[in-house]
């Protein structure tokens, strides 16, 4: 896992697959800057997800949009109680308070860029890979 530097600039770059890597079960979460690069602004990871595999489960943010850009495949998400398939390049916001989930019903790996409205989401990662390690 290579953590995510900045130069003196500021900027961040990353190659591919490159950031902060955690394995959640079928899904694994790659952050590239959250909350101590963006200064608590937002955060930003991608969630790749096995085919035919369930995402987090149901959830929402009290006090946190999100948006959602998908790169590669579809996945499927619930916003509200609604479920929406999103092709390559479908864009989704969720606002606070909105109950959502994703998940992948396909046979291909899917892939899901995500903005976390402020920052700070990452916090949770260990306890959310403790419980995907407990669930097996």
């Amino acid at each position: 896992m290579k953590e995510v530097e900045k130069d003196s600039d500021n900027t961040i770059f990353l190659s591919k697959g490159e950031g902060r890597i955690y394995s959640c079960g079928t899904m694994t979460a790659i952050f590239k800057a959250d909350e101590q690069e963006t200064d608590e602004k937002y955060s930003i990871s991608e969630w790749w997800l096995e085919p035919n595999s369930n995402g987090p489960g149901p959830h929402q943010h009290p006090e946190n949009d999100e948006v959602f850009y998908v790169l590669e495949g579809t996945p499927t998400f619930l916003v509200g109680e609604k479920w929406i398939d999103a092709a390559k390049g479908s864009f989704l916001r969720i606002p606070a308070r909105t109950q959502h989930d994703f998940c992948n019903r396909t046979d291909q790996k899917t892939g899901i860029l995500n903005f976390f409205i402020p920052g700070g989401f990452e916090r949770n990662m260990p306890a959310i890979v403790n419980w995907f390690a407990e669930k097996k």
